[in-house]
């Protein structure tokens, strides 16, 4: 019953995760000085259109742009990972031997240290082997595998992965991109929600228990 209530939950939350056209407006306010209009950049798209609260973009340049956008997507792919991993553990799916463990934050102090140990060893595989490899470690040098054929910063295809990236139209590239961008998005707050409400007592509320 549990697990069809949090696929249910999934199905239900399609329309959170559903993706948006890049909006195409252009103001003053949204320029920003240094004279590149981030508001028809990939991301500046409905329901908020260009936001920038922090002013972060004040005086960026393209290059710094580049970046935040990469630390906005790499948040939310692994937000993204988070809610399915929080889902699945709270629905009771566990590995082998790890059947004792509780879900949410109660794991934290009942995993033994060889797990831990066994997780921060692939956490860090995981971090040398999702990079471009043209440009490692992490973007630091151009090594001497050549020039890097990275599309935009985020694509980790390293000229061997491509499930057919490389046969679509550059619309329909934008529009990929533009869905993982709102999912990590909606990720993010999705993630961040979970851990507010199991630390009010009222995740129950949210996710039935089994």
């Amino acid at each position: 019953m549990m697990k069809l209530a949090v696929i249910a939950a999934l199905a239900g939350s399609a329309t959170a995760f559903a993706p948006s056209p890049v909006a195409q407006t252009k103001t003053a306010l949204n320029a920003d000085v240094s004279g590149t209009d981030f508001s028809k950049q990939l991301g500046a798209q409905p329901p908020l259109g260009f936001f920038d609260p922090l002013g972060l973009l004040e005086d960026a340049d393209q290059e710094e742009f580049d970046r935040l956008r990469w630390v906005e997507l790499k948040h939310g792919r692994v937000s993204m990972l988070a809610v399915v991993g929080y889902l699945v553990t709270y629905a009771g799916v566990r590995f082998p031997g790890a059947e004792d463990i509780p879900s949410g934050f109660a794991a934290l102090d009942a995993i033994p240290g060889m797990v831990w140990a066994q997780m921060i060893a692939t956490w860090t595989m995981m971090e040398a082997a999702n990079q471009d490899q043209f440009v490692g470690p992490w973007g630091t040098n151009q090594n001497v595998l050549g020039d890097s054929p990275a599309e935009f910063k985020g694509d980790f295809r390293n000229g061997a992965l491509d499930f057919g990236w490389d046969k679509l139209s550059d619309d329909a590239k934008m529009n990929k991109r533009a869905i993982e961008l709102n999912n990590g998005r909606a990720a993010q707050m999705g993630i961040l929600g979970i851990m507010v409400h199991e630390k009010l007592g009222n995740i129950d509320a949210l996710l039935p228990s089994n």
